[in-house]
């Protein structure tokens, strides 16, 4: 297909007037920011810088999370299996897992729910080393056409991205993309792709975009923050509508953790009129 033909086929899905209101509510934002919303039901989507790159932050969870669902699909790890927490593992800051006694046991399931429901570093960073650490996670995304999205820390060969983009790195329309390939049961297998998507409903973190909907309607998501970049995704399944909406912010002026944050003020505004435009 010729490049014309693939911009025309994009530009026909692409939902005009919510592109123009989303930009509106963009206008004056101090900082770099990008979009990506995907209608599931009519196929319409908003991208808007969606392919340019930011860090991740803890959205990096997702990818690692892939690599430990890897892992359990071809047997090296078992959900229940025990593991032994040492203090080696310890990333300085506020997380539960940190706060364990060295030699004490935790199941990998309960170190994957940390992960994802409390974003613990400490967990995530373990978890990083149990799926075959940074490399192997990118061959996977790699395997997933997704080719921006990366995990730097810990992983030989990407020292100059992680002085550039943190922990990892990745496109809004990748990170909705991927999951959208969970929800479609295209991740490791259908049944790993349930499981991926279960344990990413249970988010502890639900102030921001999460705080706009109606508690009744399925949400499976992950969040992201460090000083001066914002980030969240998320799958919204209502009776009405489904739908990924993934934000990223980097370059933010505005580094402050107040809950009046202005990326963050930005994520609840949008996200509450991504349901009443779809409802």
């Amino acid at each position: 297909m010729s490049l014309t033909s693939t911009l025309a086929i994009q530009a026909q899905k692409t939902d005009r007037r919510l592109e123009k209101e989303l930009r509106s509510m963009m206008t004056g934002f101090r900082g770099d920011i990008g979009i990506y919303v995907h209608d599931l039901k009519t196929g319409k989507q908003v991208a808007i810088q969606a392919d340019s790159i930011f860090p991740t932050a803890s959205l990096v969870k997702i990818p690692i999370l892939t690599g430990i669902m890897r892992k359990l699909e071809d047997s090296t790890l078992k959900y229940h299996q025990p593991l032994i927490y040492k203090d080696s593992l310890l990333y300085e800051g506020e997380d539960i897992l940190g706060s364990f006694k060295n030699n004490e046991k935790i199941e990998l399931s309960k170190v994957m729910m940390l992960m994802l429901t409390m974003s613990d570093n400490t967990a995530s960073l373990w978890l990083q080393t149990l799926a075959g650490t940074g490399t192997r996670i990118n061959e996977l995304m790699d395997s997933l056409g997704l080719p921006n999205t990366r995990v730097n820390s810990r992983t030989p060969g990407r020292t100059e991205q992680r002085k550039k983009w943190g922990w990892g790195q990745t496109t809004p329309r990748e990170m909705g993309q991927l999951l959208e390939k969970i929800i479609r049961h295209e991740v490791i297998s259908y049944t790993a792709s349930e499981k991926m998507l279960r344990l990413m409903s249970r988010n502890y973190w639900d102030e921001e975009a999460i705080s706009r909907l109606p508690a009744d309607v399925f949400i499976a998501s992950k969040s992201g923050a460090v000083d001066a970049s914002r980030s969240e995704l998320l799958f919204v399944n209502g009776k009405k509508c489904s739908y990924v909406f993934c934000i990223c912010t980097n370059n933010n002026v505005d580094k402050s953790w107040e809950p009046n944050n202005e990326a963050w003020e930005l994520t609840r505004r949008i996200s509450q009129y991504l349901w009443e435009y779809y409802n």
